[in-house]
């Protein structure tokens, strides 16, 4: 395991976070990590964005612990040999929650198709799993869609390589709070590593044909389902299909659009905070 103290993620998140590259059964994968109190929190990005994405998140949790990782082939995170599937990188991650020494329980989020990724891991994993957080999310691809004029920008990456595309089509994309401010993209975007398209693609590929929907009524955990109330991508509709079926959910509607979990982070974190800390049998 190599490990480094990040400047730049230390500048964004706080001086203890430290980045570090573990070696994972022969993959190599870039992790974060927060030091901080209580349970741990394991998050799961959104497609192509590397860990720095969630940087303003991260910081706005005060002191919850916090692990994150760039998804093979996406940031600082090799390329895996062949494709893989959700369940395959939920069982990669525990091996990941291992090799850095977690050995018992964390609590999950995952934003946008890593929600689809948070809700695997507790499926695959459910003795690890404590509590579930899905934000902008929905049961795969048997969703209620968002605009299909969106697909195209939402399967190229080019918006992870080129500033002036990115902030052109926020407004459309993303909605909510960057619909009015699209410049703000570039604030959260300028660290960013780009995913190879080769690893973008393998997240693609993860995503179609998976869906939930068979054993979301099986999951234990208690559930915060997040939602933005103006998601072009994902529309609030998905989060109440999810809050319906997984037994011990609750919906909770965040007046933005399906960035919220960056471009509202100092609501949304604290929403988050409290859910993770209310005592089990008040869940």
């Amino acid at each position: 395991m190599s490990t480094r103290r990040s400047s730049l993620v230390g500048k964004l998140i706080g001086p203890e976070t430290e980045t570090r590259t573990v070696d994972v059964g022969g993959q190599a994968l870039r992790v974060l990590i927060k030091p901080g109190m209580g349970t741990p929190l394991l998050i799961f990005n959104g497609i192509g964005a590397s860990l720095e994405l969630l940087a303003p998140f991260i910081h706005a949790l005060g002191d919850v612990e916090v692990t994150t990782l760039d998804v093979p082939g996406v940031g600082g995170s090799a390329l895996p040999s062949r494709p893989y599937r959700f369940s395959g990188l939920a069982r990669l991650a525990d091996r990941m929650l291992e090799r850095l020494g977690y050995h018992g329980q964390v609590d999950v989020l995952g934003l946008s198709w890593g929600g689809a990724a948070a809700q695997q891991f507790a499926r695959t994993c459910p003795a690890r799993c404590r509590r579930l957080i899905l934000a902008a999310t929905t049961s795969g691809v048997l969703m209620v869609p968002g605009r299909l004029s969106l697909l195209p920008l939402m399967l190229n990456s080019r918006r992870y390589r080129d500033p002036e595309y990115l902030s052109g089509i926020a407004p459309e994309l993303n909605g909510g709070t960057l619909a009015r401010e699209p410049y703000l993209i570039l604030k959260f975007a300028a660290h960013l590593k780009p995913p190879g398209r080769l690893g973008y693609f393998y997240q693609q590929l993860a995503f179609f044909g998976w869906t939930s929907l068979r054993w979301l009524l099986l999951l234990r955990q208690p559930t915060l389902v997040l939602s933005g109330k103006s998601d072009p991508l994902a529309p609030p509709i998905n989060g109440r299909i999810l809050s319906f079926l997984i037994p011990k959910a609750r919906l909770q509607l965040i007046d933005d659009g399906h960035f919220f979990l960056i471009t509202s982070a100092s609501q949304v974190a604290p929403i988050v905070r409290d859910f993770l800390r209310v005592p089990d049998e008040l869940h």
